[in-house]
């Protein structure tokens, strides 16, 4: 597994290689391909410098239409990827940011983002573009970069399907999820999230609150697990009936992101 995995970064919120991670029948996940992040309008020009010399040339922006023209994405002066992202919304807001005037304390924000996840797998955009970055990666060469609002829920899932995919354990998935609360620019998001969320809300926000909206927790990642297969038997079934990764797509995946 790589030792570091987060890019240092200045006003981009959990920027990192998702690679690495050990897969059945051998092998390792490649590191140096695969990065997943927060949105990047508070990029410096440092930030924007360290990006291009990544050589990413797929970036998949899982936000919507107008979480994209309220945070337009900063790009350098090298930059030439393809972004794809969905003609439409993917969510009726960041969901760590979906609120209503309950979630002021732990118990009620936790729940919030459990209604998320609930959510999450039947949500016609995240369907479609969850496919999108998998034919993504599939069909096009180079580094890539997934990335939503915070690159904690919508892009933790998203690596967690393709980890999954590629033969990591559900273990190593989880820690790759959970590593989303060692990220060290957690102010980026504060900054980027919680005065609008308070603004929404009309009052404060309990600490502990505002930690369960903007970490991850193996609750939440459970909950999508356990709805993919209520309604689908497994989570390959649903990858594969749902998302459209059918048995070539996995070997092709696996020999162009496995050593």
């Amino acid at each position: 597994m790589i030792r570091e995995p987060f890019v240092p970064t200045e006003g981009i919120h959990n920027f990192r290689d998702y690679g690495g991670w050990q897969v059945s029948g051998g092998g390792h996940v490649r590191s140096g391909l695969l990065y997943r992040s927060g949105q990047h309008v508070g990029a410096s020009d440092a930030d924007l410098a360290a990006i291009d010399a990544l050589d990413i040339r797929t970036v998949i922006d899982l936000r919507g239409t107008s979480e994209r023209e309220r945070n337009p994405c900063r790009r350098g002066e090298g930059f030439a990827a393809e972004v794809i992202a969905h003609d439409g919304e993917t969510s009726s807001s960041p969901p760590h940011m979906d609120v209503d005037a309950d979630t002021t304390t732990a118990q009620f924000a936790r729940q919030r983002m459990i209604a998320v996840y609930t959510r999450m797998p039947r949500n016609p955009a995240m369907i479609a573009m969850f496919g999108r970055y998998f034919r993504a990666l599939d069909q096009r060469d180079g580094a890539s970069l997934v990335h939503c609002f915070a690159g904690k829920d919508r892009t933790g899932v998203a690596a967690m399907l393709l980890l999954h995919v590629l033969g990591a354990s559900e273990e190593d998935q989880l820690a790759e999820f959970l590593r989303t609360n060692q990220a060290p620019t957690i102010s980026v998001l504060r900054e980027q999230s919680v005065p609008g969320i308070e603004q929404r809300l009309g009052r404060k926000l309990e600490e502990d609150a505002i930690r369960a909206l903007l970490e991850v927790h193996e609750d939440y990642l459970a909950t999508y697990r356990k709805e993919v297969a209520r309604d689908h038997g497994s989570l390959d079934a649903y990858l594969e009936t749902v998302i459209g990764v059918d048995e070539p797509m996995r070997e092709r995946l696996h020999t162009r992101l496995v050593a």
